[in-house]
């Protein structure tokens, strides 16, 4: 079967026409990309669509129709992915040399960037969107739901693992009182987190996770357990344990996979989110064993959906208005609109979850009252 036939073989079950006038077909610019597919994958046709070989009017439902047909299975194994996976099983791509890695290449690319995406909560996280009407009411319902999920009261100190811009520390202090030690690998995060927090009990570390020394009353990672590893997930759990209270809560938020995994997407990894990889629930039971008692775990995956086109839609407003440097060029907002609407269409087809987990070191007695 030639390369054409074999990529039109891929998308017609999906509903997917090639060249199609639906709002979900692909347009083809560049017959190049059908080998390139062939060849690469998942990295071959984003690569393809950041310069210009393919274009989708709605990328987003394309995605969902694509991994709700099973197109994971349908197309193979290709190179990129066959690698990743061997790097991940040779050696510890998430090891504390490698910790900054990340913050370098995303988290780093320019405060103005996150400021007009995010919106005032710089919350790089899936908002929770149960009675919120806007971005910003559902970040800041998921900031409260993860502060009563951990029963926090003035006075309490508070460990953040991954802490971000400094969004859910300033919310913590303010509104519940609380002192917050917030960890994170970029350091342009670290420099505007201080700056948002400051006059507030919070204190910022340029710190890898696996530094960090002290007892405290909570602990909160949100969005930070994708950058972990899964050789490092005992480790993780096993620091977590040490500094929490035995009294205490952790919660962990992270977006999840539905099958175990040792490696990300190949596209994404090299141009996102490197050296990430998304957990299971089965990864993460495990390596909470022995460790924590799983008092909890919620599932609001559903809402990323509308928290990434939200995300899109901010992305876009802020370009319209000139109100982002001359370097988010063409080529920048392609793959960004990539990532975004990619990732939409992966949570709207179920693809990919939401998890917020409550852990407890020796169980709540009397029980755990879930929050929603």
């Amino acid at each position: 079967m030639g390369a054409e036939a074999w990529f039109r073989s891929l998308f017609e079950p999906a509903g997917i026409a090639v060249n199609g006038d639906r709002p979900f077909d692909l347009r083809v610019h560049n017959p190049r990309l059908y080998r390139q597919v062939r060849r690469l994958g998942t990295l071959g046709l984003g690569d393809a669509y950041v310069e210009g070989w393919w274009d989708c009017e709605r990328v987003d439902e394309l995605f969902c129709r694509l991994l709700s047909s099973d197109i994971q299975n349908r197309a193979g194994v290709f190179l990129p992915q066959m690698l990743g996976v061997a790097r991940a099983r040779l050696s510890n791509m998430q090891s504390i040399r490698r910790a900054f890695h990340v913050g370098k290449h995303h988290y780093d690319l320019g405060n103005e960037l996150f400021e007009a995406m995010l919106g005032p909560t710089m919350a790089y996280s899936c908002g929770y969107w149960k009675d919120a009407a806007t971005l910003d009411e559902a970040e800041e319902a998921k900031y409260d739901l993860a502060c009563r999920k951990v029963r926090l009261k003035p006075g309490m100190t508070v460990l953040e693992i991954g802490c971000g811009w400094g969004g859910f520390a300033r919310y913590a202090a303010e509104r519940y009182g609380v002192r917050v030690v917030g960890l994170t690998v970029s350091a342009e995060q670290a420099r505007y987190a201080e700056d948002l927090c400051r006059g507030l009990p919070v204190e910022i570390r340029l710190e890898d996770y696996r530094s960090f020394k002290g007892g405290v009353d909570a602990i909160v990672s949100i969005g930070m357990f994708e950058h972990v590893g899964v050789k490092n997930y005992a480790t993780y759990f096993e620091v977590a344990r040490r500094a929490l209270k035995d009294d205490g809560l952790f919660l962990l938020h992270t977006i999840g996979s539905l099958d175990s995994k040792v490696s990300i997407d190949p596209w994404i990894g090299a141009h996102i989110f490197p050296n990430g990889v998304l957990p299971s629930l089965q990864q993460i039971g495990r390596a909470t064993e022995e460790r924590f008692v799983v008092e909890d775990v919620h599932n609001f995956g559903a809402f990323y959906e509308r928290t990434l086109k939200a995300w899109h839609g901010n992305f876009h407003a802020a370009l319209d208005a000139g109100r982002l440097p001359a370097k988010y060029d063409d080529g920048f907002r392609r793959m960004w609109d990539y990532y975004l609407l990619s990732c939409a269409g992966a949570f709207r087809a179920r693809h990919l979850q939401l998890y917020q987990i409550a852990l407890s070191p020796q169980g709540v007695r009397g029980g755990y009252c879930s929050v929603r």
